[in-house]
């Protein structure tokens, strides 16, 4: 046992630190016999100093020394057969195999598991694809997992579903949630949902790319090169202390009755890189396949203007043919924000449309 009166602390810290095994509070309090508080300055003044790097989270949180190399990451990565394939099954044996219950605190664990498993399914059932790799990447600070297979491709799937132009299109159909190519088996919200539990998530098909940046609250859509049949990465903080019923409250919440009636719809990502839109047909393009919502948030987010047309067909006639539908603006600038007060009655707008 050390004795901590001929001891310096914080040199005990980081030669404990310099261990192969994680540094944590208890095992300190265990070896001076000093309180947790005493311990706990020491500790936090060494990582403002940049001498020790934290890791974890509440009572998983632990302490190494700045300057030792990560821990080993997990990596694996494997090529499955699509006919038969159970995702469940897939996710469960990597979980015991890879200890992944010990890696990841419990609410990022569920959310790394529904988006996994949702994943997994939609290329098991719609791709078409003779096999299907699974890639699981977790290091000290990020769970990822990548889907891929080389099939159909998902944009085209949903494009030829619905006969729909072209694969941009149905990228649009995709983003607001709802879009299923087999509604007898699915709901479509997979996709929706899954997107929401990331920290970033990222879906690549033909020549289109998709990136779902929650930390920036941001989506992205690029051009890429010639990706057969699609490919989805996602990843998370393993410090996330997101939830993924949290993420299901926001939009399938008791006041909907925990049926998914809320969406949220950017505008600018309807009509590639536009920043002003003028016309109905451009509206209808946008509501077409919103009226299975009860509650619809239009981001204008990076939208310069809209015309007298576009926002009548959104605020007063899609608004009448659906009075029980809820259509709320937010981001809106000072002149879009008058063009929606312009359509919409005047007695609704106050307060509405958030900035």
């Amino acid at each position: 046992m050390w004795n901590a009166s001929f001891v310096n602390i914080k040199e005990l810290v980081l030669k404990r630190a310099a261990g192969r095994t994680p540094l944590r509070i208890h095992d300190l309090i265990g070896d001076t016999k000093v309180s947790r508080q005493a311990i706990h300055k020491h500790i936090k003044e060494l990582v403002r100093q940049g001498k020790l790097r934290k890791l974890g989270e509440t009572r998983g949180v632990f302490y190494v020394r700045a300057d030792t190399p990560p821990a080993p990451a997990v990596t694996v990565s494997k090529t499955y057969l699509r006919k038969g394939l159970a995702e469940d099954e897939v996710f469960d044996r990597m979980r015991r195999i890879h200890r992944l219950k010990e890696l990841l605190p419990l609410n990022v664990l569920d959310l790394f598991r529904y988006a996994f498993t949702e994943i997994l399914n939609n290329a098991i059932e719609h791709s078409r694809s003779t096999r299907v790799r699974v890639l699981l990447h977790i290091d000290p600070y990020l769970a990822r997992f990548v889907v891929e297979d080389a099939g159909t491709g998902i944009f085209a799937t949903i494009r030829n579903k619905f006969h729909l132009p072209d694969e941009y299109t149905a990228l649009q159909e995709l983003l607001k949630g709802k879009t299923t190519t087999a509604a007898r088996g699915h709901t479509g919200e997979g996709i929706f949902f899954t997107s929401r539990a990331a920290d970033s998530m990222e879906i690549m098909s033909h020549q289109i790319g998709l990136t779902y940046d929650n930390r920036i609250d941001d989506v992205f859509v690029r051009e890429i090169r010639q990706k057969r049949g699609t490919r989805v990465a996602f990843e998370i903080s393993r410090r996330s202390r997101k939830k993924l019923e949290t993420v299901f409250e926001a939009f399938a919440g008791r006041q909907f009755d925990y049926q998914f009636a809320r969406t949220s719809v950017r505008v600018k990502l309807f009509k590639g890189t536009a920043d002003f839109y003028v016309s109905r047909s451009e509206a209808r393009r946008l509501l077409h396949g919103l009226d299975r919502f009860k509650h619809i948030v239009l981001d204008f987010k990076g939208i310069r203007g809209i015309g007298q047309g576009f926002a009548d067909e959104l605020f007063r006639v899609f608004a009448a043919r659906h009075p029980r539908i809820a259509l709320e603006p937010v981001h809106a600038n000072a002149a879009v924000a008058a063009m929606i007060r312009h359509a919409m009655n005047p007695g609704a707008v106050p307060g509405r449309i958030r900035r």
